[in-house]
């Protein structure tokens, strides 16, 4: 894992959703919405973070998970000199990028399959798994995305020229959307040619569950996408039960063992995290526990604001999820007109700045304290610093027993005895 990826805190966004792009395919007139998000950097910087991990810019039909063309920008976002001059303002103000590779599927308009399509005896037919009676292979039942087949050299060869060439066009990283699909041999073969050129690129790849050490070993990748981790912190939250969140953490200290896990509380995919958690007094928790575990974090667009939405399994389902933002930072409602979004700002600033003052937090591991269903103590700690995070969901107030004097965030009374945390409340002492 590159050295730089100890400092990065990604700020998420989608793209087509940020600019207010048509996802259903009937509006797909050229437009250069791709440099509004540009107005947005100065904001990234202003909440702390360093990175801005984009969600698909390629040329897709709909959602940009359905790829039409690796090599083109969406025109509903632009073209290549917005997304150059886009990447040119990151690095600029100091600013990664990371890229979402979509390289499991495609869609029905990607260029080889139409001519795979229209003639049988095509080459291109051997670039997409087919089933044994000869039908293409739909990912997940999604008849519009189309799987490539892996075991070709040639979807090999296709995949590396695609990650070198926006490589060499000044991005940094790359995500790798539905790795869990694909065979991890697959990037065994392709990231170490990538790499050659690149020694310095970040792969993350999006696994739900399974064996994240065994699959990272296998492919070569750098990290995966902590969804266990997610799961158990929104859950545990909600139902006010921190012994599953322990036992989440116990694997996350495993893996940190192997890697750096990549580590959320929001993303495209998921119900925001201030709907998800029915108490809104506890969703602070969740941030606090983001920004001082191990992992590389990554905040997703809206969170920092408290937005709320319900991702729906249907047509359209996710679009309340990945919201349009204004053209600018300053259309933003006021403090005064929408407080409850200044705050969560206010609080994701005081948290980053706390990590980014103790960057070993990267690689940190933690171990419990005190444990019960409503009262959380973990000491997080590299071997060497340490820091004590204590969590209280109770109606009561939690006492704290630790020799760590100094309150660094939060609420908590202290006394030569310990910390005393407000029902609902958290604090970090160092």
């Amino acid at each position: 894992m590159p050295n730089w990826t100890e400092h990065v805190i990604w700020w998420h966004v989608y793209p087509l959703g940020l600019v207010g792009a048509d996802t259903t395919g009937q509006d797909r007139t050229p437009t250069h919405r791709l440099r509004q998000i540009e107005s947005w950097l100065d904001y990234l910087l202003d909440l702390g973070a360093n990175g801005l991990a984009l969600g698909p810019v390629f040329a897709s039909r709909t959602h940009g998970y359905d790829t039409t063309d690796y090599f083109e920008v969406d025109p509903r976002l632009g073209d290549t000199a917005d997304l150059d001059h886009l990447i040119a303002e990151c690095q600029r103000r100091g600013i990664r990028v990371m890229l979402d590779g979509v390289f499991n599927h495609v869609g029905r308009d990607f260029t080889p399959l139409v001519t795979a399509l229209a003639d049988p005896s095509a080459p291109e037919n051997a670039l997409f798994r087919r089933t044994l009676a000869g039908e293409l292979v739909a990912f997940e039942g999604h008849d519009a995305l189309v799987t490539l087949n892996h075991d070709n050299p040639a979807v090999t060869e296709l995949v590396t020229d695609v990650m070198a060439h926006w490589l060499d066009r000044g991005i940094d990283a790359w995500r790798l959307d539905a790795a869990y699909a694909m065979p991890a041999a697959f990037w065994a073969g392709v990231l170490p040619r990538v790499r050659e050129q690149h020694p310095e690129v970040y792969v993350m790849g999006e696994v739900l569950h399974g064996d994240y050490a065994g699959f990272v070993a296998a492919s070569g990748v750098d990290t995966v996408t902590q969804y266990e981790l997610w799961q158990a912190i929104w859950h545990a939250l909600n139902e006010r039960n921190f012994f599953e969140l322990d036992w989440a953490l116990t694997r996350h200290t495993a893996f940190l063992d192997a890697f750096v896990p990549y580590t959320f509380i929001g993303n495209h995919d998921v119900t925001r995290l201030a709907s998800q958690i029915q108490d809104e007094r506890h969703h602070p928790h969740a941030l606090l526990l983001l920004l001082t575990l191990g992992g590389t974090p990554a905040i997703y667009y809206g969170d920092e604001r408290g937005l709320r939405a319900v991702k729906e399994q249907r047509a359209g389902g996710d679009d309340a999820i990945r919201p349009v933002y204004p053209a600018s930072p300053a259309d933003l409602p006021s403090a005064d007109q929408d407080p409850v979004a200044a705050d969560t700002f206010v609080l994701h600033q005081e948290l980053i700045g706390l990590r980014r003052r103790h960057p070993w937090l990267h690689t940190a591991t933690s171990r419990p304290l005190a444990l019960t269903n409503t009262g959380y103590v973990i000491e997080v700690t590299d071997g060497i610093q340490r820091l004590v995070v204590a969590l209280n969901l109770g109606d009561e107030a939690l006492t704290v027993v630790t020799d760590a004097a100094e309150r660094l965030a939060g609420a908590a009374d202290s006394s030569p005895a310990g910390h005393t945390v407000p029902p609902h409340g958290w604090a970090i002492f160092g």
